[in-house]
């Protein structure tokens, strides 16, 4: 490369978005020629504007070969950053839209299944009756290295994430660029369906005293399975025996509700699905929930509404004292 030239010189007068964009399409799609028919241009102007870039930065942006192009270590470092640029571009343009009425506009989130069978069901529904004219999209993520990577933040595809932490999930502090903020400390209960004898108790009830009822339960490879697991193993209690085992929360409420089984389950499932928790002594075992967003990315006021929400919505969750000794 050439010697570094000056931004307002050489490079601020001279760099057009439109180049740019052109650029990220071609390197997106893999050819010059497949770029100019997505945008509609000819596939001439589609190589000049790429011979623009590449001689105003003085570095070639994109290899060509018979399959098509990609980009150059050059190409890729300016494509890393363009996002961010095309990102606050359209930031603020839909700042500007929605200045007149900051409740619309809207939100894109995921979070894995595990939070989404818990708070974000109640927490959307009471977000679009308060904001009917916001829109909400939300991707329910099961890898769990999506959620471990952030690299759907980073690429802007998410305003937020909500995650679930544990030890096993090892340290972020060097994720400088994302910001993760507590919602609330999740905890292990035991649930019992409403026509469930035990479901009438209201003195302490030993875990011992339930290992031989109908239980359904999740897989062994799942935070309520593990939790259990290491009560039982630290009371020398052998694990209770499951009739069904699934992921689904739909079908462990359904059996609830409809028979004499027993789960174990977060406290936060248990609370937003109205279940009974019985009185049953467990050591603490929190599994943080967080709200995880980039540092330095600046949010729609309509998203900002959101976590707002997120806060308010979980405050029961957070103030909750685990039950006493």
């Amino acid at each position: 490369m050439g010697s570094a030239m000056p931004w307002d010189d050489r490079i601020g007068r001279r760099l057009k978005l439109r180049d740019l964009h052109i650029l990220r399409v071609a390197a997106r799609l893999g050819s010059l020629g497949k770029a100019a028919n997505d945008l509609a241009i000819s596939q001439p102007a589609v190589s000049k504007a790429i011979r623009d870039l590449e001689r105003l930065l003085g570095a070639r942006l994109l290899e060509r070969g018979p399959t098509g192009v990609e980009p150059t270590i050059y190409g890729e470092a300016l494509l890393n950053r363009s996002v961010a640029v095309f990102d606050e571009l359209k930031q603020s343009v839909s700042d500007i839209d929605s200045l007149g009425d900051p409740t619309t506009g809207e939100v894109r989130i995921a979070c894995p299944l595990a939070v989404a069978s818990t708070l974000i069901p109640p927490a959307l529904e009471s977000f679009v009756e308060k904001y009917p004219r916001a829109v909400v999209h939300f991707d329910e993520v099961t890898a769990a290295s999506i959620i471990r990577n952030f690299q759907e933040l980073r690429e802007r595809r998410y305003d937020l994430i909500l995650e679930r932490r544990s030890p096993a999930m090892g340290d972020r502090s060097m994720d400088d660029d994302i910001d993760t903020e507590f919602l609330f400390n999740d905890s292990l209960v035991i649930v019992a369906g409403p026509t469930s004898q035990w479901a009438r108790r209201h003195r302490k009830i030993d875990l011992a005293e339930l290992l031989n009822e109908p239980w359904i339960m999740q897989g062994p490879h799942t935070w309520n399975y593990r939790s259990l697991a290491e009560v039982c193993h630290s009371r020398k209690l052998p694990m209770p025996k499951a009739s069904v085992v699934t992921l689904s929360i739909s079908v462990i409420t359904h059996f609830l509700a409809n028979g004499p089984f027993i789960t174990s389950m977060p406290r936060s499932v248990a609370y937003y699905k109205s279940l009974k928790v019985l009185p049953v002594d467990l050591p603490p075992h929190p599994w943080p929930i967080n709200v995880a967003r980039l540092k330095n990315r600046t949010l729609r006021p309509v998203v900002e509404r959101f976590i707002d929400h997120l806060r308010d919505f979980s405050k029961p969750l957070r103030e909750a004292r685990p039950a006493r000794k």
